[in-house]
């Protein structure tokens, strides 16, 4: 077995000391390591997991991602339509439950024949730990090769390899709701793009946009593409996960997240996230017009949704429901001068941008860019 105080410190001597991920019985000794020694970031899944370690690569850090291999299949949408197409690299540690030959519980006989196979089908380099420390010392530089060549690199970990280690005591997340407003009048329904043209004029040199996938990224390139737009492909629901990694890492930078109803419906337990870790440097701007927009107009089920009430009772200080432009405007100014974990709803018009483009730059492009002007 490896001395787990041990391997953790090695990887702390390789730049590794920021960690997000679900925990898992065959990792819980690394983890404990992370809480006690490190950042540690507990997501409500591991795709969740894989985006906000994603924001804290832009924000400089090298993120480590641990979760169990059943929850490897929650990540695949971020892994392979995030970080492989951005290169945002991420150093993954998965355990291997249902290992052949080993008794196991029955949901787990599948993944412990496939865990391996599915990491090479997403072309993400592998290795099974070692369970002497030496060895797995060695293995580490060979990683973090990978890591600073922007490729991800994953340890498939065995059952017994890490040694105990006791869990710190924790202090409670508690980060609660101080103002709430639900509807008073009526819906304007500005188009999205009028709505980014808005939130777009209110930034200065310290913002960081951060737009969803779909119509939502291309809309706001059309409105202006600066060094400070990330425009986000695929991985939808992960925005404000890559938000909150980059708003833990960056207090510096104000983050406005804009996001979309479908997006948000898809990943909502990132919501309890957000609001548990509470970044008063993130604005969350959802636009909502009950449309999967970016596919045709099939409706989602937003209409069914409270938002509002939901991101309050997930631990957002302000959580506001905004009904036009103008008052759009005074929240953003106000979440400026305040500083809050601050939450903000607006129905918009359904449809988009006539003769709609996309963003010319490749997506790691765009990443390396926003890496510069995060760091000036």
């Amino acid at each position: 077995m490896i001395s787990t105080k041990a391997f953790g410190d090695e990887l702390k001597s390789l730049g590794f000391d920021f960690y997000s991920g679900v925990p898992c019985s065959f990792l819980k000794n690394l983890i404990n390591f992370a809480i006690n020694e490190c950042d540690y970031v507990a997501a409500t899944n591991e795709g969740e997991a894989v985006a906000i370690a994603a924001g804290a690569y832009l924000g400089g850090k090298k993120p480590v991602v641990l979760m169990q291999n059943s929850g490897l299949t929650n990540a695949v949408s971020p892994l392979v339509s995030l970080n492989y197409p951005f290169r945002l690299p991420v150093l993954g540690f998965v355990s291997l439950r249902g290992e052949i030959g080993i008794p196991d519980e029955p949901q787990h006989e599948l993944m412990g024949c496939i865990t391996n196979g599915m990491l090479e089908l997403m072309e993400i380099k592998w290795d099974y730990l070692s369970a002497d420390l030496e060895t797995a010392k060695e293995q580490l530089d060979r990683a973090n090769s990978y890591i600073e060549n922007n490729q991800s690199f994953f340890f498939i970990v065995k059952k017994n390899t890490f040694e105990k280690e006791g869990l710190k005591e924790q202090n409670l997340l508690i980060n609660e709701n101080r103002l709430k407003i639900n509807q008073t009048i009526e819906n304007e329904f500005p188009t999205r793009y009028e709505t980014l043209q808005l939130i777009n004029s209110l930034k200065d040199g310290k913002t960081v946009q951060l737009a969803t996938t779909g119509k939502t990224g291309r809309e706001l390139n059309e409105v202006e593409d600066v060094p400070n737009n990330f425009y986000m492909v695929g991985s939808m629901g992960c925005v404000s996960s890559i938000g909150l990694g980059l708003a833990l890492t960056k207090n510096e930078h104000d983050l406005v997240v804009i996001e979309g109803d479908g997006a948000l419906l898809m990943r909502m337990g990132s919501l309890a996230t957000n609001g548990s870790y509470a970044p008063k440097n993130m604005l969350h701007i959802l636009l909502d017009n009950n449309t999967h927009d970016s596919t045709g107009g099939q409706l989602t089920v937003s209409n069914n949704v409270q938002f509002v009430d939901i991101a309050a009772a997930c631990g957002y200080s302000k959580s506001i429901y905004i009904h036009n432009l103008s008052e759009l405007e005074t929240s953003i100014k106000t979440w400026k001068k305040e500083k809050q974990l601050t939450f903000l709803y607006i129905k918009i018009a359904k449809g988009s941008k006539v003769d709609l483009g996309r963003p010319k730059m490749k997506p790691h492009e765009v990443k390396e860019r926003l890496k510069v002007f995060i760091d000036d």
